[in-house]
């Protein structure tokens, strides 16, 4: 093997869409690309959307069946997907798999046991809680048949070592100082115009309505502020996700609809263009993000860097990479905490050096970074027949 020989690379995750895991694994692949190594990444592509942003790197869009029934259903078709289409040995021509979630894991852990592969690598940036055996397993397997692992946060690395007996490499995550800034390039104006964003201030929560992000009590909380804040308005925007968030949708839009505010005081934007994103952070005054389970929260980092001031929950991994003067933080099963830490944002002098010191704390984090904390790893997993 030549140590710096450049690395082939079949980096593999579950969707096209800008998802955190997503993300983490489209700007993984272009620092490695920029450092010299040929990494492919791959999704199942089944509407032929191709990727959320053009890259300069290869991108494969995997062909994907018609589904019928739920999640389970959905997992098992796109794990069929991938085993499809690396059925045939070009497709496998790679130094290294490397797979960003459950989905993927699971076809390169059913490769690996038909030996169509040597082994592969996995990162998991958070787990969830599966009520059907059937997902848990899957996940489970992901994870365990992995032959190395990967984690954003020490949380996780703590987690999986307690879960699995498994020794993951702690890579971070980053953000991208050339499109998150707090220098406005104009885009500004017409997406302030197409969301019927008014004088404000904007509460801005990113990731849709889910559980997860905690976007019930955003709206309580929101819903307190509005008594201080007439003008408010909250900005929900994202929510593309392969799992099932309808109940917890039903209930919010219960909530939205007993609420009494009025129709322009909530947006709930759905999928946003990638291109719109840095602009959708500067129109805002404060992220609201009390999420209840993060892997790591690379939302946050988009914000700070856009001088955006974000209301946080004091949980890990929030705790790990951010401190008191950085952020403000909040209890998230509070929604008088999160409306609180709300408050405190917008208010000045705090919000001021917020925003100044914003941009630097999201300047600690680069993606150069995360991309060579993977390369040790990639050479002791380079397939022998690549070598």
């Amino acid at each position: 093997m030549i140590a710096d020989r450049p690395l082939r690379i079949a980096l593999l995750c579950h969707s096209v869409n800008p998802r955190g895991g997503v993300v983490h694994a489209f700007e993984l692949a272009a620092k490695l690309h920029e450092l010299g190594h040929e990494p492919v990444l791959h999704a199942p592509d089944p509407d032929g959307r191709s990727f959320f942003r053009k890259a300069a790197f290869e991108t494969v869009g995997v062909p994907g069946r018609p589904v019928e029934g739920g999640v389970a259903d959905m997992v098992m078709a796109r794990i069929g997907d991938y085993l499809r289409h690396f059925e045939r040995a070009a497709a496998r021509r790679f130094d290294v798999f490397h797979a960003q979630d459950g989905i993927s894991g699971n076809a390169l852990a059913s490769l690996k046991a038909d030996g169509a592969i040597s082994g592969f690598s996995r990162t998991v940036h958070h787990l969830d809680p599966f009520d059907d055996p059937r997902l848990d397993a899957l996940q489970t397997r992901s994870v365990a048949s992995a032959d190395a692992v990967f984690v954003v946060s020490a949380l996780w690395r703590e987690e999986l070592r307690l879960r699995f007996g498994a020794t993951p490499t702690l890579v971070g995550n980053g953000v991208d100082l050339r499109r998150f800034g707090p220098g406005p390039d104009g885009a500004e104006v017409t997406l302030r115009r197409r969301l019927g964003l008014g004088a404000g201030p904007v509460i801005l929560s990113i990731g849709g309505v889910e559980e997860r992000k905690n976007t019930r009590r955003i709206l309580d909380a929101f819903r307190q502020l509005r008594r201080i804040h007439e003008r408010a308005q909250l900005v929900i925007a994202g929510g593309a996700s392969v799992l099932d968030h309808g109940p917890y949708r039903a209930a919010f839009d219960r909530d939205l609809a007993e609420s009494g505010l009025p129709d322009e005081a909530v947006l709930v934007t759905g999928p946003l263009s990638d291109v719109e994103m840095p602009a959708l952070y500067r129109l805002a005054d404060v992220l609201a993000f009390p999420s209840l389970r993060e892997g790591f929260g690379l939302v946050v980092l988009e914000a700070m860097a856009s001088g955006v001031p974000a209301v946080v929950s004091r949980i890990a991994p929030f705790t790990e990479h951010l401190s008191d003067a950085d952020v403000v933080w909040c209890d998230p099963r509070s929604p008088g905490s999160i409306a609180d830490a709300l408050m405190m944002a917008l208010g000045e002098p705090l919000r001021s050096r917020l925003s100044r010191r914003g941009p630097d704390v999201a300047a600690r984090h680069g993606w150069a970074a995360v991309a060579r904390a993977h390369l040790g790893v990639y050479r002791r997993l380079q397939d022998p027949a690549h070598a």
